[in-house]
């Protein structure tokens, strides 16, 4: 532990062109890894007949299910960066959901967004004192975090939306009266044109059609907005002097302070940031996917955000890769059942043989002959059943998410200082 934290300077920066260099193939490598997806779903779609595997709906669905396990991630990666441990996500995304629903059932939903952030940003403060100011644990101080949000919310709830009018509108104990709706985005006659290729079911060329149809329908107004802020991101983190003193922090704090860094500041201001971004996502589950707020409406996604900012390997194009990921796992279970999902072994099998061929040309044969036996056993089952139980399709998101960071670990690099107690002049 200690022996990460030395008075050492932090390494000097990079210089522009080996940066812009270092860009181009991280780009040129996601955008070969999406190039080789689409083709291997393509080629599966095919072979199954399994339509809706690049259909337009289940793009959008998708997108709608993978923006608050972004955002959530985003908010993970934030605070990780500055190195505080953020467990807290989830309750961040209650308190957001909550705030969005009281709020935007009061005024409107623009104020309701605005204020599921403020409720989140208040729970990251929360957090920010205990693990900052305090040095409490990490960990402990997430939880706490979650527990307390949801009590409050529950609490809060039975008060504002049970008692008078309130129900009379809509509202009971577990659930706010409706939320009028944000704005939606349609690109005309793009989407019909799409669509039109798309229902020809050519190899590739309709499954591009289906995905950009996907992406370009019915495309909420906080969907972009988290664009932006996944591109803000990087260019804030990566790209500017604040970036890369917030960084620092996460890398050696002792090493970033000698160099006149406030570092409780920039930590103060990652986690902030962080639970403003996961009360966002909550408030994108109230106010765009269910125009209401509903006990229980965030259903694990901190956690699955957490996953997703690991498996991307804590920068955000690996993270919205992984959020895409786990909601297109989640929206093809909940819009097909087991019979798309079965298709999906087929494509399993595929990743799985080329994971084991990678891993016998590095010589790492156990892994290799490990995962050639489950691709074995995968290719049974899909080949001596026509359908996924029903059990197993509700399962589809988290088995997923542990394949991913089962499959990814190995490459992980996380911020040196990551979840270490910090305190001013410790160095000295």
């Amino acid at each position: 532990m200690t022996a990460t934290m030395t008075d050492t300077p932090p390494p000097a920066a990079p210089k522009a062109d080996a940066q812009d260099s270092g860009s181009g193939r991280s780009v040129g490598r996601i955008l070969t890894i999406i190039a080789a997806a689409l083709v291997l779903v393509a080629v599966v779609r095919i072979i199954t007949g399994a339509n809706q595997l690049t259909s337009d709906g289940q793009v959008s669905a998708a997108l709608g299910l993978a923006v608050p396990i972004g955002l959530a991630g985003l908010a993970g990666l934030w605070s990780e960066r500055s190195g505080v441990v953020n467990i807290g996500l989830e309750g961040m995304m209650i308190l957001g959901t909550f705030g969005a629903g009281w709020i935007g059932w009061q005024s409107n939903p623009w104020l309701g967004l605005l204020c599921g952030i403020g409720f989140g940003v208040l729970g990251g403060l929360v957090h920010a004192v205990a693990t900052i100011t305090f040095g409490v644990d990490h960990i402990v101080s997430g939880v706490a975090v979650n527990l307390l949000a949801l009590g409050i919310t529950q609490y809060l709830a039975k008060i504002f939306f049970s008692e008078g009018k309130p129900a009379e509108a809509g509202g009971n104990p577990k659930q706010s009266p409706p939320v009028d709706s944000l704005p939606d985005i349609s690109v005309p006659g793009l989407s019909s044109g799409l669509q039109s290729v798309e229902n020809h079911h050519w190899f590739l060329v309709s499954d591009i059609a289906g995905i950009l149809g996907g992406l370009v329908t019915n495309l909420s107004v906080v969907t972009l907005f988290a664009v932006l802020l996944f591109v803000g991101s990087w260019w804030l983190l990566w790209r500017t002097s604040f970036g890369l003193r917030l960084r620092s922090c996460g890398e050696n704090p002792i090493a970033a302070e000698s160099l006149g860094v406030n570092v409780y500041k920039y930590k103060y201001a990652a986690v902030a940031v962080s639970g403003g971004l996961a009360g966002l996502g909550g408030a994108f589950l109230a106010l765009v996917t269910s125009h209401t707020y509903l006990e229980g409406q965030t259903g694990g996604r901190g956690y699955i955000g957490l996953a997703a900012m690991i498996f991307g390997n804590w920068r955000p194009g690996g993270l919205a890769m992984g959020a895409g990921l786990f909601g297109y796992s989640d929206a093809l279970q909940l819009r097909n059942g087991g019979e798309t999902v079965h298709a999906l072994l087929l494509l399993l099998v595929v990743l799985l043989a080329g994971l084991a061929g990678w891993k016998l040309y590095r010589k790492a044969h156990w892994q290799g002959g490990t995962c050639l036996i489950v691709a074995a056993l995968v290719l049974a089952w899909y080949l001596f059943t026509d359908e996924v139980p029903s059990d197993f399709v509700g399962a589809t998101p988290y088995v997923v998410t542990l394949l991913v960071l089962s499959l990814s670990a190995q490459r992980l690099r996380m911020p040196k200082a990551d979840g270490m107690r910090y305190r001013k002049g410790q160095g000295k």
